[in-house]
């Protein structure tokens, strides 16, 4: 059965790192999708499909997200090719939210495979610092938040060391029996 992979993880843990190292050479039959972003493209962070308010909205309305949600002040989106995708036997791995995760679980049931991405407080914040997108006030909410349990059953990632070793960990989690 094709696996909905639903990474999560605070900004800053390196979520994109991730992707985009996965997509330099994707194990077999895994796409990664974009999302659906009202946020411009050059905005900095992840590849994303850049759209305004109302063309997402037309989206929507069009029932073109296979699921859609609302953080940080922009719309999101992850669309419904993701559905074709899975239906020809191919995993797919998005970029998530995990407030957003109990509707994914709806939607998808068993194929869906929660990962969690971890990074301890200081590395958090040195990288929230570092890339200076975020007030000190911004980060510290940040952090609060990336301190909460993480959802019951998500296969945690930890990546406070070399991008390599986490994307070798998370490659050996979607071959190995632990998420099938």
């Amino acid at each position: 059965m094709a696996r909905l992979i639903w990474l999560t993880g605070p900004s800053g843990a390196g979520k994109d790192s991730l992707l985009n190292a996965l997509r330099e050479v994707p194990p077999a039959r895994l796409l990664i999708a974009h999302r659906y972003i009202t946020r411009a493209a050059d905005a900095g962070g992840e590849n994303h499909i850049a759209l305004t308010p109302a063309e997402f909205s037309l989206r929507a309305a069009s029932n073109l997200f296979a699921l859609r949600w609302e953080a940080h002040g922009h719309q999101y989106g992850i669309g419904v090719e993701v559905d074709l995708w899975l239906q020809r036997g191919l995993d797919v791995l998005v970029n998530g939210s995990r407030l957003h995760l109990p509707e994914a679980q709806a939607r998808y049931g068993e194929q869906l495979v929660p990962v969690c991405l971890t990074v301890s407080a200081p590395v958090l914040a040195a990288r929230l610092q570092q890339r200076g997108r975020e007030t000190a006030e911004e980060i510290a909410r940040r952090l609060a938040r990336a301190a909460q349990p993480l959802p019951p059953g998500c296969y945690q990632l930890n990546n406070d060391g070399a991008l390599s070793d986490t994307v070798l960990q998370l490659r050996q989690l979607l071959e190995g029996s632990g998420c099938n």
